[in-house]
């Protein structure tokens, strides 16, 4: 067994039920310590959302630049420790602001998903680079499987109870990591560490000069904005729409990380096979569309238990994007790409839990002209219809 591989699989894992553990609580959590309705606490969620998504995109391209300079090994391993740290700190908030404390240092921290794939780059050929993204996909989904379930589960003992799951879990992995993971950051690859790449404005600058990657990144921008409608308000909407419970609400979150897992751990293989990156990259935003609309009209919470796992068959798309990507740089700069990608996600993050909150807020508030809980759904729709109109316009670049 590659141990080291099963550990970076796991930081990703672990990082994506940190997520979910505390997404099926976060409305009662709010609640508990700020008061006030379910509309004004999905507005708070969105604010913490973003200011999490706000220090990430400042942050992590100096994590990806110190990745490219120092290692892997140590990003990955410090990052663990401060996040097992942060969990704690959110697990004992007694005021909402101990709350988006929390979330800055988890912002600043969460720099485990950035450096675990370019460890898989460092460790892949180029013809295997989409496949083992697809591996940092599926370990995400079942993060995404595991954390609903355990947070809902968790969650009748109480709102905090899932925050010390996910420290717990954090310090066991920081401990299978030290023994297990070797650096592969080589001298032969080693880049000196410069300031200006390591903010988003100067990754950007530097990486928007190779040909295709600028319209890449406003691809994935784009899908990334309408990907993140599912955090930022689907425990709302749920309530809202149907009555979910946290356990409900956790259940159908597994579904959906359980769809990831598939898609991206085996299917988008064969996809791969008959369709080539780019035409994958059609296929997922195609089916986005029509997975967008159906979530944003269905009227049945019978029905959205079965979408919500078929619309992960659209998960194809970051891994094929980023497989792109990453060719198209030198292998020095591999973490630099991630940290700008992490700032591209982070960017979305800021844009996309505001945006959505405030549409649903606009959407199911009393007084609203029509009650639509779905409407952020249709947003999403918008903005994939967009990307796929950036993608497949002039080809300036060979995708293959």
């Amino acid at each position: 067994m590659n141990l080291p591989k099963v550990f970076v699989l796991l930081c990703v894992m672990i990082d994506a039920m940190g997520v979910g553990l505390i997404i099926p609580v976060m409305p009662d959590l709010i609640r508990d310590v700020n008061g006030g309705s379910l509309a004004q606490a999905a507005l708070w969620g969105g604010v913490l959302s973003t200011v999490y998504a706000v220090m990430q995109f400042l942050c992590a391209p100096m994590v990806g630049n110190l990745s490219d300079r120092y290692g892997r090994r140590p990003v990955l391993l410090i990052s663990l420790a401060v996040m097992a740290v942060n969990y704690i700190v959110m697990a004992l908030a007694g005021s909402i602001w101990l709350l988006l404390a929390g979330r800055v240092i988890g912002g600043v921290t969460s720099a485990t998903a950035s450096t675990a794939s370019a460890w898989m780059a460092d460790t892949s050929k180029p013809h295997e680079k989409a496949a083992n993204f697809g591996l940092i996909g599926a370990a995400f989904g079942m993060g995404f499987v595991l954390g609903p379930i355990v947070g809902g589960l968790l969650g009748t003992f109480g709102p905090r109870a899932p925050f010390y799951a996910a420290a717990v879990l954090a310090t066991l992995n920081f401990a299978l990591g030290y023994f297990v993971l070797r650096e592969t950051v080589t001298d032969a690859i080693r880049r000196p560490f410069e300031w200006r790449r390591a903010n988003p404005f100067g990754a950007f600058r530097v990486l928007g000069k190779l040909p295709g990657l600028r319209r890449l990144m406003v691809v994935f921008f784009l899908a990334e904005v309408a990907f993140f409608v599912y955090p930022a308000i689907w425990a709302y909407y749920t309530q809202a729409s149907f009555g979910w419970s946290p356990a409900t609400i956790g259940l159908s979150l597994a579904l959906f990380g359980i769809g990831i897992a598939v898609v991206q751990g085996g299917l988008i293989r064969v996809a791969l096979r008959y369709l080539g990156v780019r035409g994958t990259v059609i296929y997922g935003l195609s089916f986005d569309v029509v997975a967008f609309l159906a979530l944003g009209l269905v009227t049945s919470g019978a029905v959205a238990l079965i979408l919500i796992p078929l619309a992960a068959l659209a998960a194809v798309v970051n891994p094929a994007l980023k497989s792109i990507m990453s060719g198209l740089v030198n292998d020095n700069a591999q973490g630099e790409l991630q940290g700008a990608l992490v700032s591209v996600a982070a960017l979305a993050m800021i844009v996309s839990p505001m945006l959505m909150t405030s549409v649903f807020f606009a959407f199911t508030a009393t007084g609203a002209p029509v009650f639509l809980p779905g409407a952020p759904f249709l947003v999403a729709m918008a903005l994939i219809c967009v990307a796929l109109v950036v993608f497949v316009g002039p080809r300036k670049a060979a995708f293959p």
